[in-house]
């Protein structure tokens, strides 16, 4: 926050007096506490996009054993579906991991350790919910068409996957490294 002529702190959603310098390293005029309180939040708003999908696949996944079609699925899809469930209900845990322990952390004033464990636990989530997607992908293809089409497809995925959520933001973060940013 900026200070007021007086050398107080002014309070939120006013702005800043002119030749104050930016407290944050990314430019933004915040306190630290600040800057832990808004990056927590962006988080759990990253998890609320994230969340409806798994929830889907979960949903998707807990009906499949009733249908009449399963008796005709291999032991090689049977073994991929038990793959996918377990890989939805870790997913599922580790992305609501971070609301789960920030209300039962609620006012305990350590949200900064929060944060770094809410940020692993989102981005192991995100791994393990690519396995539940590909491997979903895998189940689908090979017991509707072959299990050669399976395999490319699912490598197509895998590859769009680890890109898109890896590859692409670490070749930013790294471009931005290199650029002094």
């Amino acid at each position: 926050m900026a200070t007021t002529g007086s050398g107080q702190r002014a309070g939120r959603g006013t702005r800043p007096v002119v030749g104050d310098p930016p407290t944050g390293a990314d430019g933004r005029d915040e306190t630290r506490a600040e800057r832990i309180d808004r990056e927590l939040m962006e988080l759990l708003n990253e998890l609320r996009v994230a969340l409806p999908g798994v929830q889907f696949l979960f949903a998707f996944l807990l009906v499949v054993p009733f249908q009449q079609a399963t008796e005709r699925a291999t032991d090689f899809q049977r073994d991929v579906y038990l793959v996918t469930l377990v890989a939805v209900v870790v997913a599922t845990a580790l992305l609501i991991a971070p609301a789960a322990q920030h209300r039962a952390l609620f006012r305990q004033h350590d949200k900064e350790d929060l944060l770094r464990r809410s940020n692993r636990f989102a981005f192991l989530g995100l791994c393990v919910l690519a396995v539940a997607i590909v491997s979903a992908v895998l189940l689908v293809v090979d017991f509707l068409f072959t299990l050669t089409l399976a395999l490319v497809t699912a490598g197509v995925v895998a590859v769009l996957l680890g890109w898109l959520w890896i590859g692409s933001p670490l070749t930013q973060r790294a471009r931005g490294s290199a650029s002094g940013e």
